[in-house]
């Protein structure tokens, strides 16, 4: 990831927070802006286009935020990746800008593994169990692996809590032929 993303996610970040701005709010609208975004291959061609001045991009801009209804503060960035010539990388500066109010939210990413599909109750009891071993909120996201047998593994940064059956197994053949 280059290093500007990150100043101009870390930036929006101070100024959503500093405006006190709903965050749930402003990440809906960035959604809704991404999925137009990835959706129009003639808009990305169009914003990436160097030939075509700032100015007039940034009035396309503006006539889709009449249907898309951006705060100020999120037309401002997507305004100000256009004319830094940017715009490009707008999935990239919206993904670090979320990482960044996560952690400032003291929220943490987790990925939980499971070697079959669980229902509501299971995961949010799940998660409530790794939110007390993270000692914070856990935003979890779920994968199946049915290569693990049972149990589950959870990542939660660098860390992996490995309690599935294959990760018993593995220890203990490495335990039986070690001793």
């Amino acid at each position: 990831m280059p290093a500007f993303v990150v100043r101009y996610a870390t930036a929006f970040a101070e100024v959503v927070t500093a405006a006190k701005l709903d965050t749930a709010a402003i990440d809906r609208q960035l959604t809704d802006f991404l999925a137009t975004w990835d959706g129009s291959r003639e808009l990305r061609e169009f914003f990436i286009n160097p030939a075509i001045p700032a100015a007039e991009k940034i009035e396309i801009l503006d006539k889709l935020n009449a249907k898309l209804g951006l705060k100020k503060e999120l037309r401002n960035l997507i305004a100000v990746l256009i004319h830094n010539d940017r715009i490009g990388h707008v999935s990239e500066v919206a993904a670090a800008y979320r990482s960044i109010l996560q952690e400032q939210l003291g929220i943490r990413p987790a990925e939980i593994t499971t070697a079959r599909e669980l229902g509501k109750e299971e995961r949010d009891r799940l998660v409530a169990e790794v939110a007390k071993l993270a000692g914070a909120r856990i935003d979890a996201s779920f994968k199946l692996d049915e290569s693990i047998l049972g149990g589950t593994v959870v990542r939660i940064g660098s860390t992996v809590y490995d309690g599935s059956v294959r990760g018993r197994l593995e220890r203990l053949k490495e335990a039986l032929t070690a001793g």
